[in-house]
């Protein structure tokens, strides 16, 4: 099977892109810009597996904020204009590129958790001991300020 006839690729790249929750597409995965909501509001998801991390704002320098910096140096080499030009262009164009790329990069990275059912290389155990745990206590890590 070819990487573009992939179902899997093409859900998470649908449920990456539109924010929505993998499991169930309906509802949006997110409570804010960033911020991903404790479960679906549909389908009950809990979101507690996501870990994104620096993922998103590495995607959005390799991604978004390289390509656009070729556009601040071609305009430099090109035009050879004065400072505040590129205050007005530039800084604009690289801040709007990679504030605007980092909610989907989250989604993607989220909906790929989940799709793959990924955890951290060799802590499978640990996550079964910690959300054992959990569910004795009724609290998460976060609540009660633990380290997992």
């Amino acid at each position: 099977m070819g990487v573009l006839n992939n179902p899997k690729l093409h859900a998470i790249i649908k449920s990456g892109w539109h924010g929505t929750c993998p499991r169930c597409g309906k509802a949006s995965m997110f409570q804010s810009w960033l911020k991903l909501q404790k479960n679906c509001p549909s389908c009950g998801l809990d979101y507690s597996y996501a870990n994104a991390d620096d993922g998103p704002a590495f995607f959005a320098l390799c991604i978004t904020a390289f390509p656009l910096t070729f556009i601040a140096v071609w305009l430099e080499v090109t035009y050879s204009p004065p400072w505040w030009v590129h205050v007005l262009t530039s800084v604009p164009i690289l801040a709007f590129g990679c504030l605007a790329s980092l909610r989907p990069f989250k989604g993607l990275l989220v909906a790929s958790q989940y799709m793959n059912s990924a955890v951290e290389a060799g802590t499978e155990d640990l996550w079964a001991k910690l959300n054992a745990r959990e569910k004795e206590q009724g609290a998460t890590p976060r609540d009660t300020g633990e380290q997992p």
